[in-house]
């Protein structure tokens, strides 16, 4: 008699199998990204925008060296791996220490040069903000319920709980992590994807993972299916004409939406946050088109890097070359 075997249980059978599920690898994490944002700022239309990025992650490395060890909920774990929920949703989740980390974030961004002008008094306006009205922020941010007046904070503020969520998640095991519906969400926090990545190296060699936006784990998924919706009909990919292939939108016409592509293939050093930003000029193209960003960059300030942006590429589609 045969069965059919349910998700994970081929990947359970085969031990040397690829990684179902990557966590973050905290000591090397934002140093890499910080390297990874000044390099893509040489000649990008953004690039006063990517290099103050870089100083909040640098301040994001320095921040999670002076955390302590988290203290994990043993018994929300052990109740979403009975249900197959994601393990600790980020709102419900908050830690306090995200407060002292956007503090210490705050004291070392003021001290440094080339932070933009319009972002300057943001900085004090944390600082002064009660910490009940700090608390209200991230929750609406980490619900997708942002409003007008939060859009220039959110880039601190999102850059501070990641710090934490980050952390958190590089102390649980692999085995903690249960398989979860939706699959387009996070099975640690779950939060959005900021994009999905190609891998290269090791085990997860060729496959595609999607990167959470907030506590930077990544997950497995197939690829050539939307990372929004998991629908295999109508993806396409469009990239910007003389950039190469290393980022791409992938887009869905069942859903109408898209999410960029990191093709570690075409380049070994790029990296799904970091490159998601740099790009923002495929997302000014893509504005131009029927099909809607499935999920933001949490380090985005729009409207300021907007403002940088100029040029006149267009919109190519890699697999017509």
């Amino acid at each position: 008699m045969q069965r059919i075997l349910q998700r994970g249980e081929i990947e359970a059978i085969d031990q040397i199998n690829f990684p179902r599920i990557r966590l973050p690898e905290t000591g090397s994490l934002f140093a890499e990204r910080a390297a990874r944002l000044r390099q893509l700022a040489v000649g990008n239309p953004i690039a006063d925008y990517i290099l103050f990025v870089a100083q909040i992650v640098d301040a994001q490395h320095q921040a999670l060296t002076q955390l302590p060890t988290p203290e994990l909920p043993a018994a929300a774990i052990a109740l979403a791996q009975q249900h197959s929920m994601p393990l600790l949703p980020a709102a419900d989740h908050l830690d306090p220490a995200w407060n002292q980390v956007l503090d210490a974030m705050l004291t070392r961004l003021e001290g440094g040069d080339g932070l933009p002008a319009p972002l300057q008094p943001l900085i004090g306006a944390l600082r002064e903000m009660p910490l009940a009205e700090r608390e209200a922020v991230a929750r609406r941010l980490l619900q997708k319920e942002v409003a007008a007046r939060d859009v220039g904070m959110a880039p601190f503020v999102m850059a501070a709980l990641q710090v934490v969520f980050t952390q958190r998640a590089a102390h649980l095991s692999v085995g903690d992590v249960p398989y979860t519906e939706p699959a387009s969400i996070c099975p640690v926090c779950a939060s959005e994807p900021v994009a999905s990545v190609l891998r290269i190296g090791g085990k997860a060699n060729g496959h595609r993972y999607l990167h959470c936006g907030t506590c930077c784990t990544e997950w497995h998924m197939v690829r050539v299916k939307c990372s929004h919706c998991e629908s295999t009909k109508g993806i396409q990919y469009q990239g910007v004409e003389g950039l190469g292939e290393v980022v791409t939108a992938e887009t869905c016409t069942e859903c109408g939406s898209y999410r960029k592509v990191i093709n570690q293939e075409k380049d070994p050093l790029a990296e799904p946050l970091a490159d998601d930003l740099a790009s923002l000029m495929l997302d000014l193209l893509m504005s131009e088109t029927p099909f809607k960003r499935a999920s933001t960059n949490p380090l985005l300030y729009v409207a300021f890097a907007e403002e940088q942006a100029e040029g006149d590429q267009s919109l190519v589609d890699p697999a017509a070359e």
